[in-house]
């Protein structure tokens, strides 16, 4: 009974810090790249880069992996529409994280690069910036979406 608890528990806090991570992240980046200082935009992009390895990446590895033992634990099966749902929406997440990742990364060394030189970011730096934003949409809705569904669920989280 203990470890269902201590196990719904960090599900809960997981969720929490990569949804928050993602939502501080996208933030900071988003509104410091729009004053296009090289210099501040590549102290923030490497602190967004190191928040989402140290944060997003564990935790998009725990979330589902903790759901699927809940799931087990309190006998739901996969084919319920709430958690098959939060799985397929999961995914797309997922899917959209994955490029987001390396499209940060490309960001900031971008940023170093035109810091480094005294300059202003470049024309790549916002092709490289709406792509990320782009991706970060379905990202959101997904997300969203799961919280929704775990909320409004039909089958009581007993433990």
């Amino acid at each position: 009974m203990m470890d269902l608890v201590l196990v719904k528990y960090l599900h809960v806090l997981s969720s929490t810090l990569l949804f928050g991570t993602g939502i501080g992240t996208a933030f900071y980046l988003f509104f410091i790249s729009r004053t296009r200082d090289a210099r501040v935009v590549a102290v923030v992009a490497r602190h967004v880069v190191a928040a989402d390895w140290i944060f997003t990446s564990t935790t998009i590895v725990f979330q589902p992996a903790s759901g699927l033992y809940l799931a087990h634990r309190l006998s739901i099966p996969l084919a319920t529409p709430w958690l098959y749902w939060s799985i397929v929406a999961f995914v797309i997440a997922t899917l959209c994280w994955l490029p987001v990742v390396w499209l940060q990364m490309r960001l900031r060394d971008i940023a170093v690069a035109a810091a480094a030189r005294g300059r202003e970011l470049p024309a790549a730096y916002a092709a490289h910036l709406g792509a990320w934003a782009a991706l970060g949409v379905p990202a959101l809705v997904s997300f969203l979406a799961i919280f929704y569904m775990m909320v409004a669920r039909r089958v009581p989280f007993a433990g």
